[in-house]
């Protein structure tokens, strides 16, 4: 059994940061920007709540499905910038789009979150005869967690939110969830809810690096490594389960992290760049929220087609890493 992709949605901000705005935080420019990691703009929250992002997106998604949001029965938020530690952006999203049947909870995989939350819901579906859609968004608002003095992480990241409403069917399907937490330590970011006092009086050391509260930190070389290698891994090890090659997909959508990690990924696996659908130039690193912002766009401008096989593949924080292989 598999899914169907009933509807897409997708919301980001008005306010744009593009690659020269940067030189008001650091010593960088435009052309150090794109030639490094294919970026050229990004979108900024500003005062706009995770949640309230990942509401539009829904909200779109739900009038592209032409459904009765009561009868949505599960709603999984994706996201690791949620703006509480409780409620879930789940539970405020199911409340607000009139999901009132529906179950709610947030899941944190960071960048890899779309894909561990679309192979959830399908085995929500696969379990609950009575569960009849699934809403499955994306929303990140990582703006908020970089250090605008470090120029090797804060050009990288933006905001925005993607949503899919999916239902149970005969398609297509095939998925790998995957994760190395030996590796969590080149990708991460202390919660607020460490007191600094415990750390300082402690001789505790967990490993991690010393770094402020709420701050994103990474090792971009032990990152690369690790994605370039996770990328091409996710796909096989999903396609074997069900007998396909690479030839066999008409479109592959990776997280949007880097343009020069795709391309190494791209050549590992014998993949032409043409087959990747590429928007991380205008959104920038959103996370979780990338793939489905990057779903939402091509299915709305005709790229991708009803019938067309799809390989989603995400890889981050963690480290988590995985794919969905579907038929849209």
């Amino acid at each position: 059994m598999g899914i169907n992709i009933l509807s897409t949605g997708s919301y980001v901000p008005e306010q744009k940061l593009s690659n020269d705005d940067f030189k008001k935080f650091v010593e960088t420019d435009d052309e150090w920007i794109r030639s490094r990691t294919g970026i050229r703009e990004r979108r900024m929250a500003g005062w706009e709540p995770t949640w309230y992002m990942g509401l539009k997106a829904s909200e779109k998604a739900v009038a592209n499905a032409g459904i009765d949001p009561k009868d949505i029965g599960l709603v999984i938020s994706c996201t690791l910038t949620s703006d509480f530690l409780t409620p879930s952006m789940a539970s405020v999203i199911q409340y607000r789009i009139g999901a009132e049947n529906a179950a709610a909870f947030d899941l944190n995989a960071a960048c890899t979150g779309f894909i561990y939350g679309i192979d959830t819901a399908k085995r929500f579906l696969d379990t609950d005869p009575d569960l009849k859609y699934v809403l499955v968004v994306a929303n990140e608002a990582l703006s908020r967690f970089v250090d605008f003095k470090d120029r090797s992480t804060c050009v990288l990241f933006g905001d925005g939110a993607g949503a899919v409403i999916i239902e149970r069917s005969d398609k297509l399907y095939s998925s790998f969830l995957g994760s190395d937490g030996s590796g969590a330590k080149f990708l991460c970011a202390r919660s607020l809810n460490i007191a600094p006092e415990i750390k300082t009086d402690s001789d505790f050391d967990d490993g991690f690096p010393e770094k402020p509260l709420h701050q994103l930190v990474q090792d971009g070389k032990e990152v690369y490594k690790f994605a370039t290698k996770a990328l091409p891994k996710s796909f096989k090890t999903a396609s074997q389960k069900i007998g396909i090659s690479s030839d066999d997909i008409d479109w592959f959508i990776p997280h949007q992290a880097n343009v020069r990690i795709i391309s190494t990924a791209s050549k590992n696996l014998g993949v032409p760049m043409d087959k990747f659908i590429i928007t991380l130039d205008h959104f920038g690193n959103t996370s979780s929220a990338s793939i489905p912002l990057a779903l939402d766009e091509a299915i709305t401008d005709g790229t991708v087609k009803r019938g067309q096989k799809l390989a989603l593949i995400g890889f981050g924080a963690g480290l988590s890493y995985g794919a969905v292989i579907l038929e849209y």
